[in-house]
């Protein structure tokens, strides 16, 4: 059974792609062994962007090319499939839908795949909406549209080892139906008030935790996937996002992650079942800003082990990578990858 990871935060800013990218490579080069497979859950599609090429080597015009095949091989062309038959599985062939980065960006890991991301999500996304919400007397319309990745995984039982999702930062049903795929959420954050009520939000969304009333308890995600005897996903690691050498202890920085932190301890200690993790330790990892190093490899869509020392050219514009920036942001990718 594979392992499957959501990286997913309700707020848009926190990183969340650029590190989904770097932990999901990263992830792949140190288990060479295991399928890795990267599910763009996003209609921006910037992951599949940066698993392409980047903007250096054309990942967009790759990504366009991919979503122009017949089927149309993105999340989008297997949700256009889903459409017509939203109740019951078709018949379908999941490879149809899947790309190989290695052969268009041969700096990705061999041992990743993709299913690229899309735009139609948005167009798909209404539709998506009414479908789940219509009422058919002696069926569950929503839990059969939430399956909808379950269904397509299932098809690809023992092809990978591990899955990662990149999710929107919404909580569009789209964005559910990644979650309900999922076992564990991966959630960065940012050293503001804003990443701490994000944090807070995010968990109320998943867990129907502190609504403001009674009356949407019915209707929470929560709710529906425990009555349909759906398993949640679990808060496997907390990434506290873009921190840098000058902030010190007494920081406000500081102050608002030790604030998330007390937050995540007082929910362990009356919800201990959504976490992975005993030790509020256990759940953190941190994340310096990648800067000019983070520049040159999304850019290039290199993982950070690819990314070479000294000037490059990025967009026609000469920048320097320093040796020292770049071991700081291998560091840190390298003991948040060790929590997956």
């Amino acid at each position: 059974m594979a392992k499957k990871y959501a990286f997913w935060n309700n707020k848009g800013g926190t990183g969340k792609t650029s590190i989904a990218f770097q932990s999901i490579t990263r992830y792949a080069e140190t288990h060479p062994d295991e399928r890795v497979l990267a599910i763009d859950v996003c209609p921006q599609a910037n992951l599949s962007e940066l698993l392409l090429g980047g903007l250096n080597f054309k990942g967009s015009e790759k990504l366009l090319a991919q979503q122009g095949r017949v089927p149309r091989c993105s999340i989008g062309g297997y949700f256009q499939l889903r459409l017509p038959s939203p109740y019951t599985v078709p018949g379908f062939t999941a490879t149809d839908f899947i790309t190989h980065p290695h052969t268009f960006n041969p700096s990705i890991p061999d041992n990743v795949d993709l299913v690229c991301g899309d735009p139609l999500l948005e167009l798909q996304s209404n539709a998506v909406n009414t479908l789940a919400n219509n009422q058919i007397p002696g069926s569950n319309p929503w839990i059969a549209v939430i399956d909808w990745l379950q269904d397509f995984l299932s098809q690809l039982e023992g092809h990978y080892d591990t899955v990662f999702f990149d999710c929107n930062p919404s909580f569009s049903l789209y964005t559910q139906i990644a979650l309900a795929a999922s076992d564990f959420l991966v959630l960065p954050v940012m050293a503001d008030d804003s990443s701490r009520r994000a944090i807070q939000n995010a968990l109320s969304l998943v867990y129907g935790l502190k609504l403001p009333s009674d009356i949407y308890l019915a209707y929470a995600f929560a709710t529906k996937m425990k009555d349909a005897g759906r398993p949640l996903p679990k808060v496997h690691l907390i990434i506290k996002n873009r921190l840098t050498q000058y902030m010190g202890a007494a920081s406000a920085y500081s102050a608002v992650l030790k604030a998330i932190e007390h937050d995540v301890k007082a929910l362990m200690k009356s919800n201990p079942e959504l976490f992975t993790f005993k030790n509020v330790g256990d759940g953190f990892s941190e994340m310096r800003d990648f800067g000019t190093t983070g520049v040159v490899a999304f850019a290039k869509g290199q993982p950070f082990s690819q990314v070479k020392v000294g000037k490059q050219n990025v967009n026609g514009r000469r920048v320097q990578v320093k040796g020292e920036y770049l071991n700081n942001a291998k560091e840190a990718l390298e003991k948040t990858v060790d929590h997956l």
